[in-house]
């Protein structure tokens, strides 16, 4: 896909830490549909160039949540990361079932390109994240094309599947909760069955635990996961991951944390970390 030609247009900004945290609108090709995306610019991005961590969001969010609950800016800003955190689905479509339910349609694109419709007329969130919305931020804003993708829950499971379908695209991956097995828990398997079809051998292209055993590159996977997360047991499956990893040698820290749920408290208190594992990986001896 090829980068816009048009710069988005600004709808807010904040300064912050130095930075500046911003709101953009762009027509977006792959989803044919106005997509907005917040982006956290950190003050060297004023001088030069920085890199980018793009951060994939979970049900029910937007591009806000992660920008006003994780405080992650803070240390963006030391470190000379800029954050860019897209939508979760296309906007204002107004498909059939669309809005009757959290985990389908709005707010619930679960990062795959649709085959089924209606929804494959603008459900392509995959080439939205991975293609379009870095060409668009690299072409018209002052970072590098060195990137990092991490998320939360759903975002989780997009993060892993960008990383593993795109060998070198991004410098280092990490999840919050995710979605590790969709094929086999009831939120993936709904949002499939829907976008993809009936055909369980068409999801495992989209499942993270499928992908680990055909992975061309052996990215380090920094996964951490609350154990008093309410949707462990039936939903997240990181012990599938887990297995999946440790069956083919794939490098995985995958960190558990007593008393932890699935919210942002959780995630707030654990992204320096992930940042820092970002970091390393995106400007290394920079630091």
């Amino acid at each position: 896909m090829s980068p816009s030609r048009t710069a988005p247009t600004l709808i807010a900004q904040y300064r912050c830490f130095d930075g500046w945290v911003r709101r953009y609108r762009h027509a977006s090709e792959s989803t044919g549909t106005d997509m907005v995306f917040g982006v956290y610019l950190p003050p060297r991005a004023e001088h030069a160039p920085v890199p980018v961590l793009y951060w994939l969001s979970g049900l029910t969010c937007t591009d806000e949540n992660f920008m006003q609950k994780a405080g992650a800016q803070r240390l963006a800003a030391r470190l000379g990361l800029a954050l860019v955190c897209p939508d979760t689905s296309p906007r204002g479509t107004h498909l059939p079932g669309e809005h009757d339910s959290y985990d389908l349609g709005s707010g619930a694109g679960f990062y795959v390109n649709a085959t089924e419709a209606p929804w494959s007329a603008h459900y392509r969130m995959y080439d939205y994240v991975v293609h379009e919305l870095p060409a668009l931020v690299e072409a018209h804003l002052p970072v590098t094309d060195r990137r990092a993708v991490s998320g939360h829950s759903m975002g989780g499971h997009g993060a892993l599947v960008c990383a593993l379908k795109n060998p070198g695209r991004y410098a280092s991956v990490s999840a919050f909760a995710p979605i590790a097995n969709p094929s086999r828990c009831p939120w993936g398997q709904k949002a499939f069955r829907a976008y993809l079809g009936d055909d369980p051998q068409r999801w495992r292209q989209w499942d993270a635990c499928a992908l680990i055993a055909q992975a061309e590159e052996r990215l380090p996977l920094l996964v951490d996961q609350g154990a008093a997360d309410e949707f462990l047991a039936e939903q997240l499956h990181p012990e599938a991951l887990e297995a999946a990893c440790a069956a083919v040698g794939h490098p995985l820290q995958l960190r558990r944390h007593p008393g932890y749920d699935h919210g942002y408290y959780f995630v707030a208190t654990f992204i320096d970390d992930h940042l820092r594992h970002h970091a390393q990986a995106l400007l290394g001896d920079y630091l």
